[in-house]
């Protein structure tokens, strides 16, 4: 079992750039497929990005390709989401998931508590 904290959201501006991390409890983080998830007020869960256990492969909503950077460090046991030029629309509580599998749906097994980003225009 992992456990999961996210950290970096706050208030920007659109324009901005804003980088959250995640860090995970345990000694077999670099077993875990990560990813990121957001959830705007009103909305369904939506994929975000996701990177692979050795953190070679990496993998993007289509919404967020070329402005969002997905990276983990297994030595520290986190994995972090830069995110550049946001716009309002991204706005949402931003969670971290970890699974065993490679996923890029919102079913991972673990998830932590998430982190509140909000784009001003």
């Amino acid at each position: 079992q992992v456990q999961l904290v996210e950290s970096g959201g706050g208030l920007v501006q659109a324009g901005d750039s804003l980088k959250l991390s995640c860090a995970a409890s345990g000694r077999t983080f670099s077993r875990y497929f990560m990813g990121w998830f957001r959830q705007a007020p009103g909305k369904e869960r939506e994929f975000v990005a996701a990177i692979s256990w050795s953190g070679s492969r990496t993998y993007y909503a289509e919404s967020v390709k070329g402005r969002f950077t997905i990276s983990r460090d297994n030595a520290k046991n986190t994995v972090s989401l830069q995110m550049n030029s946001l716009k309002p629309e991204d706005t949402a509580v931003y969670c971290c998931a970890a699974d065993y599998t490679m996923k890029l749906t919102t079913t991972y097994d673990y998830w932590g508590q998430g982190t509140q980003v909000t784009v001003s225009s």
